[in-house]
Order: structure tokens, then sequence, then C-alpha cells
């Protein structure tokens, strides 16, 4: 059979780069060499050149080296097992640790082709270190499998969104081009990797590069002229934006997206679900949103508490359900399992020195030996519950908080008002949910409530009584990063109770009534003595003083043994 058109095309265009080549050589070995610069004078390796290249990147250099840095905490180790010319990555025996710490142990990494998975696991168990491990290739990927990440904001600089978006399409469309040209020179062309190759450049069509830019911006929130906005001049939200959307536009192998939705209002998620839903590559996302991922997801990855992956098929509500009777199985099996060793040990132990029965209780011991050697059914393990305990307040007569005839702008000026107008009552039984697109003041209402601001026109009144507290999306927002949480905590408690020790006896002077001493064979009542968990406290730092003064003394009198 006589092959395709497009292979036919493919068949000249290597002849001709083949012709080409040929002729290039001669003409090269009819001259004299040049050393190891250019032809042309090309000055790209020149020393002088690296030189100017070094102190115009020096921020890049910065950022390279925390990369670096973190890098090499980092530790991963396995075995990539999937075709090298393949779409899919498979990795076995795949193994992390993060300073030391050792976050995933001999698991398996099966990611196919047209999938997109939901990576689940407890806050803190390594999901965020394993999409930057293999985003970084801490394991070597073929490089045909271009991998994007989605963590940090867009570069802040003159370019706009849609040109900075375009542009990294662009070093796509060349990459792919090149990678083209290795494979049609080939000695033995891989008809399969050239088509999917052909392919993935006919998907980006260069032609409409702007219009789809521009498409998936207006999705996650741009208007015309944001569009237009350098990024210097963009919030870290809204650059976070660009980061995805040049993610989206790019449409990478393997898209890698951790929390996607954190800086996105309620449309652009929705926008978003809709949008992944058909993403046709490989998708790997962390989200704390059930429904986005049970719109988006065809699979699901658990990185149990045991430190592997565990895959189910389906969306999150599929796997809740399969999990859950999986484990009802387990459960049972066990218990029918450890039902079944008891009854055998209860015959052993009774079994006695009659030589018969001594044979059979042999022969029960072999049956548990065969169950222990093909491995025990486990014990599902339940997970650490997590409690939210909210104390009981009084009421307060409505309303707490009150705004009447409310308007604000940052400015003062009239025309640039978020809020006219603005009237309304909040009562103890208020539960509120606050929507709209990013810009349009919702963060900005919460700190009128709260009065980090106060309003241009209208008042706000506030029961006398009334005590508010703010929990922010940025951390940084609220904590001190060089503290540690029982540092942070510790300030605050010593803030709101100035007279209270913070330290252990903390609990004691909260809970106990009395204090009673155990010593010398008796029990002395402290509190009639007017001592209390403070002065006990104190007594006991002077004694300790004491006794250290003490052995430093006895050390210094003591006489010196024999050399």
């Amino acid at each position: 059979m006589a092959p395709s058109a497009s292979k036919q095309k493919r068949l000249a265009e290597k002849a001709a780069k083949k012709a080409a080549g040929v002729a290039a050589d001669t003409a090269s070995s009819s001259t004299t060499p040049t050393g190891t610069g250019s032809v042309n004078g090309s000055a790209t390796n020149t020393p002088l050149t690296s030189l100017h290249a070094s102190a115009a990147n020096s921020s890049d250099d910065l950022s390279a080296m925390a990369k670096l840095s973190i890098a090499t905490d980092r530790s991963a180790s396995g075995v990539l097992v999937s075709d090298v010319k393949g779409r899919d990555v498979k990795i076995d025996q795949y193994t992390l640790s993060f300073h030391g710490r050792l976050l995933i142990e001999g698991a398996e990494i099966a990611l196919n082709y047209g999938q997109r998975y939901g990576l689940l696991g407890e806050n803190g168990s390594g999901k965020s270190t394993f999409l930057q491990s293999i985003a970084e290739r801490d394991i070597e990927i073929p490089p045909h499998i271009d991998i994007y990440l989605v963590r940090g904001e867009a570069e802040p600089s003159e370019v706009n969104a849609i040109d900075f978006i375009v542009a990294s399409a662009k070093e796509k469309v060349a990459r792919i081009e090149a990678y083209i040209e290795e494979l049609s020179v080939a000695e033995d062309v891989d008809d399969v990797a050239l088509d999917a190759a052909y392919e993935e450049l006919e998907e980006l069509d260069p032609s409409t590069f702007e219009t789809k830019a521009g498409s998936i911006l207006h999705g996650l929130g741009f208007s015309p002229e944001m569009m237009k906005k350098a990024t210097k001049d963009m919030s870290g939200g809204w650059r976070m934006r660009v980061a995805l959307a040049r993610a989206l536009f790019v449409k990478p192998h393997l898209l890698l997206l951790d929390e996607p939705t954190n800086h996105l209002d309620l449309g652009a998620v929705v926008w978003l679900e809709a949008y992944l839903s058909t993403y046709n590559h490989i998708l790997v996302i962390t989200s704390h949103s059930q429904d986005f991922m049970d719109a988006v997801c065809t699979n699901i990855m658990d990185l149990t508490f045991k430190k592997k992956l565990v895959y189910y098929t389906g969306n999150y509500t599929t796997y809740v359900k399969t999990k859950q009777e999986n484990e009802v199985n387990q459960m049972k099996a066990y218990n029918k399992q450890q039902e079944e060793i008891a009854h055998i040990k209860k015959f052993i132990a009774s079994a006695g020195t009659y030589a018969n029965l001594v044979r059979q209780a042999k022969s029960k011991q072999k049956i548990i030996d065969k169950m222990e050697a093909a491995g025990l059914i486990e014990k599902i393990e339940a997970p650490r519950p997590l409690r939210f305990n909210f104390e009981d307040i009084k009421k307060l007569p409505p309303p707490i908080i009150a705004f009447d005839e409310i308007a604000f702008s940052y400015s003062g000026k009239k025309e640039d008002y978020l809020y006219k107008k603005l009237s309304f009552g909040i009562d103890m039984d208020s539960r509120v949910a606050i929507l709209g697109a990013n810009g349009t003041g919702k963060s900005t209402l919460l700190h009128l409530i709260t009065g980090a601001l106060q309003p241009c026109e209208g008042t706000i009144s506030k029961h006398a009584s009334l005590k508010l507290a703010k929990y922010s999306q940025h951390s940084a927002d609220q904590l001190p990063f060089e503290s540690s949480p029982i540092e942070y905590f510790q300030r605050l408690f010593s803030e709101k109770y100035p007279e209270k020790d913070i330290q252990v006896c903390r609990l004691i002077s909260q809970v106990a009534e009395e204090l009673w001493e155990v010593a010398d064979k008796t029990i002395k009542n402290l509190t009639k003595q007017d001592i209390s968990i403070i002065d006990y406290k104190k007594n006991l730092v002077k004694q300790s003083n004491a006794a250290i003064e003490k052995a430093k003394l006895f050390s210094k009198t003591a006489p010196k043994g024999r050399t």
C-alpha cells in the first residue's frame, strides 16, 4: 500500500534536509576552520557576553539558587518503567523525602494520557513537594513530555498578559518543531511519535494565538483593559491568574495545578471547572473543593498515611463511596481472619502432649505460617478526627452591626466609590456569604465591618459588647513568619492575660481550685498558705539555681584525681 500524503511529505522533507546537509558539509570542508566561534562572527559563547548576561540576569540567578537550595533539601528515587517514546508516565518504587523527613516510600506513579487526577492527602503529607519533584524531573522523564507546574505568580515585567502568554506558546512551538526535525532525520523514523508531535503542533495552531489567549484571560476574569496592562502593574492575585492562563494556553503534556482556585472568584472557578473537564492530556490537581474535583477529575490519587499512592477510578464522590465500601469489606475479611487465627491458636494450646493432637497442632500452625507469609489482612486505621469547638457566647440583641447609608472609596472621591447608600444589618443568627468578581470590594467590605477602614459617608454602629475576629485568605496578612506557632500563641496569650504564666502551670491555674504539695511524707495545702502556682514555680526555680551553684562550688573544692 502506498504511504499516506503526510508521510510522503515528511519523507520528501527528510530527503531535502539530508541533501542540504551534504552540500553544507562539502562547502565547509573546502574552507579553513575558524576555531570555536561561529562563522558569521556571532559572540554567543564569548566570555564578555556571558559576563553581560550574568549581570543582566542576576535576579534570575538568585531565584535559581533558591530553587537549587530547595531541590537539594528534596530527595527522590524511582525507576521509570513506561515507554520512553510513549505518552504515559509510570514510575516504580518512587520514594520522596524533604529535609530528611520521609513523605512517600516505594509508591507507584501511574499517569495515563487523557486522564485527570485529583491528588488527595492530609495537610503536610507532601502533596506540593510531590508535584515539585515531578515538575523538576527528580526522576528522569522523557524530554518530549513537557511539564508545567502552576504554583507561583507570573514575573512582573513591562510585558502585558497576552504577550506574556503568546511568548510562552511560541517557545513551545519552536521546541516541538525542533523535536519533529530530530525525528524526521533519524535513520529509523518513529512514525507514531512523529504523528503525535504533528498532532500537538496542529492543536496549538499559531494563527489563533492572540484570540485563544484573550479567551482564556476573559474566562479568568480579565477585562480587555486588564489584558493590556503590564504584569508589573498587577497585584499578586492577578499575576497568579496570568501564570494559570499561560499554563492552560500552552496545554502541556503533563499539567500540575496546586490549589488553582485559591485566587479565583466564583465565576472564574466555574469557568475553570468547565475548561479543565475537557483537558485531554495529563492533569494532576490538588484542591480543597469537593465540587471542583467532582467536575474535573476522572481518577483520584490518595496519598495515605502509610506513604503510599492508592488509585481510584472516578471523581471525588465516587472515591469516597468506593473507599468506604473497600474499608467495610476489608474489616469483614480482617475480623474473619483474626477469628480463624484465634480458633487455630486455641486448638494448638489445648493439644497437650497426645501424639495425634500434636500432629494436628503442627498442621494447624503451618496454616498460620502460610497466612503470615502471604501477608495478613491489615486492620483499617481510623483517621485522626478533626474537631472545631466554638465557645458558647451570650446572645446580643440585633443588630450587632448596622450599616447606614455607607459610601466608600480608597481615594475618597465620589467618582471612585465602590459602594453608595449601602445599608444593612447583621445579627447573631446571620450566616452570610459575600459573592462578587475580583475587585468589586468583597475584602473592602470586611475591612469596613472590622473597622480597619472607615467609610467616606454614612455611619457604622456596633454593639458595645461585640467582639470581632477575622481569618484572612493570605497568612502573610496575619502571621509573623519569624515566630513558631507556639511562640505566636504564647504572645497572644500574654497580651490577653499578662498576669498569667503561659507555660505548663497555665492549665493548673485555670483548672485547680486548691494546690496540694506532697512532701516529707505529708500533704500541705498551699492555697491556705496563700501560695499560688506562680509562687510555687518561682520557688522551684530558686531551689534549682541554688543547687546548680552548690554543684559548681563542690566541683571547685573537690580533690583532683591522680593522673
